[in-house]
């Protein structure tokens, strides 16, 4: 049994987001609503994901835009407070996503005690957030160092709105990946939030790594996700569980159980 099937008790778990509307710091910070409004919209959307039946919670600070490479520490206590307000509310596992630091993710879920995190945790990319450094061998020994071994960590090896600055085979990337770094699970995306991954590059990669989960990281539809999870082991969801499919909007409920009712189907 894969570790995916011991934490979630399910074949191709759907992790799905529960974003959090931007914090004190961020530039689309709702000053009057203040961390009031955030709690709210954050308990709206994790009752409506919950509800809706996926298996699994990712809390993220989506609308922090423009992301930080490295979070400033206001941001990690916002979400902290936010979580630990959400705790006893939460009934399936959950992890958490800093973006876009894999150190501040893992100094979170260590605090919340989250079971995973999915960051960009390896290569060198240009980004629309400038040029993107990691320290895979800081992250790992972070990990290490704070006693989060059980923090499960989700690679995402085609990070969104940016491109590695050497010239690298997806297929290369995904088998280096491995070898290197041991990822618990290794995520495919589009170019942006919400938009589809390609089901051959999925292929791809699922066919040369041999022991490493594949998930499909963007762009999961009631219509594509029969497709896409003939390859990927898993899925993160967001975009699509949102009022209209539009990134922007709450979380509706009745397009969650739609979307995990054809889930459901395909399980069976």
């Amino acid at each position: 049994m894969s570790w995916m099937q011991e934490l979630f008790h399910v074949e191709k778990p759907i992790i799905a987001m529960c974003h959090l509307q931007a914090l004190p710091g961020d530039p689309g910070y709702d000053e009057k609503g203040g961390m009031e409004k955030v709690i709210t919209c954050a308990l709206h959307d994790l009752t409506a994901l919950q509800e809706g039946g996926v298996d699994g919670i990712m809390f993220s600070n989506e609308f922090s835009l423009p992301y930080l490479t490295k979070v400033e520490p206001i941001t990690i206590a916002a979400m902290a407070y936010v979580i630990g307000e959400l705790k006893d509310k939460i009934k399936i596992p959950y992890g958490v996503n800093c973006l876009w630091d894999p150190i501040a993710s893992l100094d979170l879920a260590k605090a919340v005690e989250g079971q995973f995190i999915r960051e960009i945790i390896s290569g060198v990319y240009a980004s629309d957030f400038g040029l993107w450094n990691t320290d895979a061998g800081r992250t790992a020994r972070h990990r290490a160092r704070i006693g989060a071994k059980n923090v499960r960590m989700l690679f995402n090896i085609v990070p969104e709105a940016a491109k590695y600055l050497a010239d690298r085979d997806i297929k290369e990337i995904a088998r280096s990946t491995e070898f290197n770094h041991a990822p618990d699970a290794l995520c495919v995306s589009g170019l942006t939030a919400g938009s589809e991954t390609d089901t051959q590059v999925l292929k791809q990669v699922k066919d040369v790594v041999r022991h490493t989960p594949v998930l499909c990281n963007t762009g999961c539809n009631v219509n594509n996700i029969q497709r896409q999870l003939s390859v990927a082991d898993g899925a993160v969801c967001a975009t699509t569980f949102k009022v209209d499919g539009i990134f922007e909007n709450e979380v509706d409920e009745s397009r969650v159980r739609a979307f995990m009712d054809k889930v459901k189907e395909l399980r069976s």
